[in-house]
């Protein structure tokens, strides 16, 4: 089980934070206030979308390089991860799962088709 910095508990029905939950999951926002999720909510979204996508069903590869000891810090207080190994795991996922919308909803600007009826 990933190492997380304990939070404080959120006030309010568990039915209320899993709907909040499966907001972040979807859109990595809350859809509330519009901030990113942080910390242990979005890790938990990720790693879910991720086991749900099959990308941690076999864990045989080994991964090594040499990163700011800053970059690492700044990331796990971010994150409120703690190992090493999870916060590699949990930026990985992010990428792979990374959401597209916005550069294909860019790309189809302007591209409507001509025999398109629009009822007006």
């Amino acid at each position: 089980m990933p190492k997380i910095v304990a939070k404080k508990e959120v006030r309010g029905s568990r039915r209320r934070q899993a709907e909040r939950a499966s907001r972040v999951a979807m859109f990595g926002r809350d859809s509330r206030t519009g901030e990113f999720a942080t910390g242990q909510e979005r890790f938990g979204s990720v790693m879910e979308a991720a086991e749900r996508s099959g990308l941690l069903s076999e864990k045989s590869s080994r991964i090594a390089g040499r990163v700011s000891p800053a970059l690492v810090e700044q990331a796990k207080k971010r994150t409120g991860i703690e190992a090493d190994t999870d916060l590699i795991e949990f930026a990985l996922a992010n990428l792979a799962l990374e959401d597209t919308f916005a550069e294909t909803f860019r790309d189809a600007r302007g591209k409507v088709d001509a025999e398109l009826k629009l009822g007006f």
